[in-house]
């Protein structure tokens, strides 16, 4: 994802006159598994009773209740996916070793991160083709300055000398992160790093939404989206996480390659229409060149350009979000997730609205709100970087 520099709110959020089907089931769903939490211990106790138990017919259909609670939860349970944005980016250093470890500690569905690769092709976590000076240091301590060289220019080694683990002080970023832990001696992990950690925290559930960072604006900055993919998915594959993971990115052209190569694995179409990034390209007569061929002109909405697309998510900047849009979606068949959610109001604004997750810098916040709706939350697992 990109960083949100407010303000600048695109799209409606008028609320909408009816909800569609899915988006009530989806809501039912919720309900029904918190509720199946609540209740299991009860329905279970049922038949273990010391006295007046009951009749035998009785103590069956609570065994049966029991087990279908306790079976069905989990599938419930996941109908909404919480997803720690670089990590945990509002409370440590984004896509560090430390803000996963965070993430997993709190509690959330999915890891989302960035990556890049380095010259000796390896697969690291970074958000930017080149080294951010807002958070990169040198060996001698003191904040690089722009240009900087590109993490493709590099070797893992090489990396390894830069520290990214504090924001600049006095900078745009530094202000926006305040409760963000700063910290030294941490750098740029490698994604199987990342997939190592989680084992060691033994969450065998959380998936990882790993979005590749090409842009056709600047191709000598990283590979090309199809070898990007192709190295991506070579080292999932090799790390049997095959079935945990999600591919997105704002560059449709790596997803196409990503849908050849991988059929099975779910594509995310991340749109945003923002000054600093606009891949959409609506107004443009000539179209985007991100969209892999797909554009606004002849589908005539996102929802439907993802879905001519062939993509399973749509993940947009959640202030081009309206009511209207998700209600679209989901009568394609497309999951909505949008980025990056920090604020209690948003939050309940796009749950009242039906959305099938939330990718926020705030795991802990968004825990709360979905505590407070009465909704399942994912299982914290304590990590240690």
């Amino acid at each position: 994802m990109i960083d949100i520099v407010p303000p600048a709110v695109i799209g409606s959020n008028a609320q909408p006159k009816r909800c569609d089907r899915r988006a009530l089931f989806r809501r039912a769903a919720r309900l029904l598994a918190a509720a199946a939490l609540a209740l299991t211990p009860a329905l279970a106790s049922a038949f273990d009773l010391e006295g007046h138990r009951g009749g035998l017919p009785l103590r069956r259909a609570a065994r049966l209740l029991a087990a279908a609670a306790l079976a069905l939860t989990p599938a419930l349970a996941s109908a909404f996916d919480l997803e720690g944005h670089r990590g945990a980016r509002g409370l440590a250093p984004e896509n560090t070793l430390p803000a996963f470890a965070a993430a997993l500690s709190i509690g959330v569905s999915t890891l989302e991160l960035d990556t890049a690769i380095t010259k000796d092709g390896v697969v690291v976590v970074s958000h930017d083709a080149r080294l951010n000076p807002d958070i990169t240091r040198g060996t001698d301590g003191r904040w690089l300055s722009a240009p900087t060289r590109a993490v493709r220019e590099l070797t893992l080694d090489e990396l390894e000398h830069y520290d990214v683990g504090r924001i600049k002080p006095g900078s745009d970023y530094s202000y926006r992160f305040p409760d963000q832990k700063r910290m030294d001696g941490v750098y740029m992990p490698t994604l199987a790093q990342v997939f190592a950690l989680a084992r060691r925290a033994g969450n065998r559930e959380v998936r990882f939404n790993i979005e590749i960072k090409t842009s056709p604006k600047k191709p000598a900055d990283t590979l090309a989206p199809e070898d990007f993919a192709k190295v991506l998915l070579t080292l999932i594959e090799r790390e049997r996480m095959g079935s945990r993971v999600i591919i997105e990115s704002f560059d449709w052209r790596a997803l196409k390659a990503v849908q050849t190569l991988a059929p099975s694995i779910p594509t995310s179409y991340l749109s945003s229409q923002q000054r600093s990034l606009d891949n959409i390209a609506a107004d443009e007569p000539g179209g985007s060149a991100w969209t892999a061929g797909v554009q606004f002109r002849d589908q005539g909405s996102i929802p439907k350009m993802v879905k001519a697309a062939g993509g399973a998510i749509w993940s947009p900047d959640f202030r081009e979000l309206s009511a209207e849009l998700v209600t679209q979606a989901h009568e394609l068949g497309l999951r909505v997730i949008p980025w990056t959610v920090n604020k209690t109001v948003d939050m309940v604004r796009l749950l009242d609205w039906g959305v099938d997750g939330l990718i926020t810098d705030r795991p802990d916040v968004l825990r709360e709100v979905l505590a407070e709706k009465k909704l399942p939350l994912p299982k914290a697992t304590p990590a240690t970087p």
